[in-house]
């Protein structure tokens, strides 16, 4: 194995070693048995790169190149072009994995599972780091800048850990870091010779060891690794920075009755609905006698990117005594004011305070913020739930249809805020929403017609086990499937609502508890619940309950729709069911064989029979990546030739005399293709002397590049002529410093035309016709001759 070979193949392992650093951030070690091929692939095209010669510039595009055919394989296969060559959707999806890593990142504590945003991050992002060591290290021989990478790497896994086995992590990545100056301090001394090799060992003495460099490297590599590990121990500790405070906000508590806590709430949610341990989180007391609409509230999700709802970065300030009037609520609109005490268990733990909308005052102790958009309340400086008992005084809203219906136009910063879509969202989200609002005259009536699409009408079912993926291509998934729970039915009625033009958010809280003997109420983790809700002026901020058999209907939404069964009002919601909203329906009780072939019978089958495939087919996507990459390869053909013939013509030769001589000649044939591309046409008439004042002239070099040109052709001369050629050191030196001064003439169209259109790749076109040529005259040669007899009669 050459020495080049050995230095790469050590970069790639001390990447997979600093890259063990990430292990403990997630639950399975799976992404790093995907990692090692591709680390393999990767570094076997930059060997390959640089075995033909290409240029240092060509061998990174060639391994950035195939690091993102990669990804493409491992990551977004069914979004790419023959399932291998990425295309506009497959640097979407990228997009859309990117935004569910980093949002999943901030949800879930360590260990972290591998969801597809995490493992693009990780598998991706090692990848570069692979890149950045190996271009460093190996392209560029200068291994020990590659350490920062790797540095990164480690620092990045160490500041996101807890610290229990980081020193382990540490010796790893820095065991694979003092391998790669090993090597490549190897290499260097192999380009010597045996200079350092020690003096001859004497016949039958014993072995004196490594060579005195290799011992002093070991020795000094030993020495800075126990510093590393030991002067840590001897320093302060830094607590309360910014990664210990992330950490602690997203660890689940400890305990023995275990911590309720995320920071963003949706991320317990399913797993509060599916837990076997339905414990109690909150017991509050309220003064009125109607829970159905006691929903309680922790925050808005006002923003979507397409993937999901999360709450926007608004200000926070301090919490006022008396609480504004909700946005949008005019006088003539009836309410009442109840009052709530509400207590939360010590194993709740959550960063947003539960309350009724719209509070109008909140007593309670602690360090807590006020955010006005959302008139919602957020702990401050690690500030929970846990414990807390609060007194809550809300607004029990009241709206007639008929308010709700003639609400005037919203004003036009709220409706653009709330009314965004991105353009990633499937057209099928707009055109069933339209589809199912037909007919109506008012965004009331829309809403309505909405809500009872997922409720009543539109053959959903509630099941909190189902999969519909992830990114923005879930909510058309569960339109088909029509199977889902309370976050699918509230992100899709939200999502179709903002298309429709009606403001809308998504509510995150908890569904009216269960009432006890004592007078309280019980709030479970079961109950955990997500709404929509949609602004409507005059009223305001104004809930909806699509998930059916959860929650309860609002009085000014119900329906006449003829047969529909609304959930009982007067019933609270007492955990999570399946059961279908409405009797099995024809396209409910056909077979999912049948309906995916649409044979089934079905109230809304022009959404059903949507299966994704709105816009180019994926034979046109191939054609048109097919022919890029031909139409690249075409442009790109002569700066690819010329760069590997300039490698060639100016690499290492063999240390003899026709070693020497060939060199010289093929070096000065680049230096008058490259005169060439810059518009000195060769004359092959004249002497290497002639040719070089020539080039001198026509090329305006300066005088230091012209005496390069005529060591140059002093060397032909010295190859062709003499009979005993002196060795001409540094000609390739000379041969580049001409190039250098041959681009700097002239404007930056010349060099351009040099760069991607060289007059001299006419030769390669000249070398294919003679070979051409020779082809068939060696066939024509080989051909038995067909020749009559003589004295044959016909």
């Amino acid at each position: 194995m050459s020495g080049r070979a050995r230095l790469a193949l050590c970069a790639a392992a001390a990447t997979l070693m600093a890259s063990c650093a990430l292990l403990p951030l997630v639950a399975k070690p799976t992404w790093l048995l995907q990692l090692v091929p591709l680390v393999a692939v990767q570094t076997g095209v930059g060997a390959a790169a640089r075995r033909v010669p290409l240029g240092r510039s060509l061998t990174l595009a060639a391994q950035l190149l195939v690091t993102l055919v990669l990804l493409t394989l491992v990551c977004a296969r069914q979004h790419a072009i023959a399932g291998l060559i990425p295309g506009p959707d497959t640097f979407r999806y990228f997009a859309e994995l990117l935004g569910e890593g980093t949002d999943d990142i901030s949800r879930y504590a360590i260990p972290a599972p591998v969801t597809d945003g995490i493992r693009l991050m990780l598998i991706g992002g090692v990848l570069l780091i692979g890149l950045l060591v190996d271009t460093l290290a190996v392209t560029f021989r200068s291994a020990a800048p590659a350490g920062l990478p790797l540095l990164a790497l480690y620092s990045v896994a160490a500041g996101l850990s807890d610290g229990g086995a980081d020193w382990l992590w540490f010796l790893v990545a820095a065991a694979g870091y003092l391998m790669l100056l090993l090597a490549e301090g190897r290499d260097r001394l192999a380009q010597w010779g045996r200079v350092f090799g020690g003096p001859a060992r004497a016949p039958g003495a014993p072995e004196a060891g490594p060579p005195a460099p290799v011992r002093t490297g070991r020795r000094i590599g030993a020495v800075a690794l126990g510093v590393a590990l030991v002067v840590p121990l001897a320093l302060p500790s830094l607590d309360g920075g910014l990664l210990d405070s992330a950490r602690d906000g997203m660890r689940a508590g400890g305990g023995d009755g275990g911590t309720i806590s995320a920071v963003n709430p949706l991320v317990s949610l399913r797993d509060s609905l599916n837990t076997d341990d339905d414990r109690q989180v909150l017991s509050l007391r309220t003064s009125t006698n109607d829970l159905s609409d006691l929903y309680l509230r922790i925050v808005s999700l006002d923003e979507f990117d397409g993937t999901t709802w999360k709450p926007a970065q608004r200000h926070v300030v301090d919490v006022p005594d008396r609480l504004p009037a909700p946005a949008g609520l005019e006088d003539d609109v009836r309410r009442g004011a109840i009052r709530t005490t509400i207590t939360a268990s010590d194993s709740y733990a959550q960063d947003w305070l539960p309350m009724p909308y719209p509070p109008s005052k909140v007593q309670i102790s602690g360090r807590w913020r006020y955010e006005p958009d959302g008139m919602t309340l957020v702990g401050d400086h690690g500030q929970t739930t846990r414990g807390e008992t609060y007194q809550v005084t809300s607004l029990d809203v009241e709206p007639t249809a008929e308010q709700l219906a003639a609400a005037p136009r919203p004003p036009a910063a709220l409706r653009d805020e709330y009314t965004k879509v991105p353009s990633s969202l499937p057209k099928v989200v707009a055109r069933t929403a339209k589809e199912i609002t037909e007919g109506t005259r008012s965004h009331y009536e829309e809403a309505v017609k909405l809500q009872d699409y997922f409720a009543v009408t539109g053959g959903f079912q509630y099941d909190t086990q189902v999969e519909v993926g992830r990114g923005s291509g879930a909510i058309a998934t569960f339109l088909e499937k029509k199977q889902g729970f309370c976050v699918h039915f509230s992100f899709a009625m939200a999502a179709m609502a903002r298309t429709l033009g009606i403001p809308a958010r998504v509510a995150v809280g908890f569904a009216p508890g269960t009432p006890q003997a004592d007078g309280t109420v019980a709030v479970n983790q079961r109950d955990a619940h997500a709404w929509p809700e949609l602004y409507f002026e005059g009223v305001g901020w104004t809930r909806f309950e699509p998930t059916p058999t959860r929650g309860t209907t609002p009085s000014y939404t119900q329906s006449d729709t003829a047969g529909s069964s609304l959930p009982e009002e007067a019933l609270p919601s007492r955990g999570a069911s399946s059961a279908p909203s409405v009797p099995a329906s024809p396209s409910e009780s056909c077979a999912g064989g049948l309906r995916r072939l649409e044979a089934c019978d079905s109230p809304s089958a022009a959404v059903a029979a949507h299966h994704g495939h709105d816009g180019t087919d994926w034979w046109a996507w191939l054609l048109i990546g097919v022919g890029s990459l031909v139409v690249l390869a075409v442009l790109l053909a002569p700066l690819l030739w010329r760069q590997r013939m300039r490698a060639l013509r100016l690499g290492g030769h063999a240390r003899t005399a026709q070693g020497t001589a060939a060199h010289i000649l093929a070096a000065w044939q680049e230096l008058a293709d490259s005169a060439w591309d810059h518009g000195v046409t060769p004359d092959e008439s004249l002497t290497p002397r002639k040719a070089a004042e020539r080039i001198v002239r026509l090329g305006r070099l300066d005088p230091a590049a012209g005496a390069a040109v005529h060591r140059v052709a002093d060397a032909v001369e010295q190859a062709l002529y003499a009979p005993r050629p002196r060795p001409a050191a540094g000609t390739a030196q000379d041969v580049r410093r001409v190039i250098e001064a041959l681009g700097g003439v002239g404007g930056a169209g010349r060099r351009l035309r040099a760069l991607f259109l060289p007059r001299s790749s006419v030769r390669a076109w000249w070398a294919v016709t003679a070979r051409c040529s020779a082809l068939r005259a060696r066939a024509v040669a080989a051909r038995p001759a067909l020749r009559r007899p003589s004295g044959q009669q016909s």
